[in-house]
């Protein structure tokens, strides 16, 4: 007799495999899922907490690694003061552990790998962006996406190591590292690319209420249509 699928809404298991620092204040874990489920660029994943008198708490997080096959997931969780969730993940999860979790979750953010993609993502809102690059460059099909990451300093960069890239800008909003060119500075419409868009891009915008409507203004006006904008707001979660 065989499993019976996993139902993407079902909880599992997920034990904890490795755990990396990113910021300050944002940290990655790597999960193997025990009933694995295949999960698009884009997606989210539901980790439930549960303590011993029975209580639960639940926050979502995007998935940061591509779809490849291997039955694990990364997510990023940035620490929130006072965050129910994302102080336990931060103080006491390590590598070993176990964690129930339940997706992946969405199907309008997602990125299938296989249309032009232009990718704006403000702080914390680079996590499902991560996801598509990865899956962009993992094809080999880095000429299909340009991403453009907005932190306010070096210090608030995340994946500072394995970013770097001919399709990847990052803006810099109150602090630049030495040497670069652009001044400190709200994401302006030249940071978006030249000209008019290319016939069939998507772009895909994450971060912060405030980051969302400002970036998609910028791109509306710069001739993209409305309905070739795909957006998702993030807001404190704990």
């Amino acid at each position: 007799m065989t499993d019976a699928p996993v139902r993407p809404t079902a909880w599992q298991v997920a034990t904890v495999v490795a755990v990396a620092d990113e910021t300050s204040r944002a940290r990655s874990y790597r999960l193997r899922l025990s009933r694995p489920v295949p999960h698009l660029a884009g997606q989210h994943y539901v980790v439930r907490l549960t303590a011993p008198d029975g209580y639960t708490a639940s926050r979502s997080y995007s998935v940061a690694s591509a779809p490849d096959g291997s039955g694990e997931i990364e997510l990023t969780v940035e620490r929130l003061d006072d965050g129910e969730v994302s102080g336990y993940l931060h103080d006491v999860v390590e590598a070993g552990d176990e964690l129930e979790v339940r997706g992946p979750i969405g199907g309008w953010f997602v990125w299938r790998g296989d249309a032009p993609a232009l990718l704006v993502g403000g702080g914390s809102g680079l996590v499902p962006l991560m996801a598509m690059l990865r899956l962009a460059r993992a094809r080999g099909r880095s000429d299909l996406v340009r991403l453009v990451a907005s932190v306010r300093s070096p210090e608030d960069l995340y994946y500072a190591a394995e970013l770097p890239g001919p399709e990847v800008t990052v803006v810099y909003s109150r602090t630049a590292p030495p040497g670069e060119t652009r001044p400190p500075g709200r994401l302006a419409a030249a940071d978006l690319g030249p000209g008019p868009p290319p016939a069939g891009l998507t772009a895909y915008v994450c971060g912060s209420a405030g980051f969302v409507e400002h970036a998609g203004r910028l791109l509306v006006e710069g001739g993209l249509p409305v309905d070739r904008i795909r957006v998702e707001r993030f807001g404190p979660t704990g």
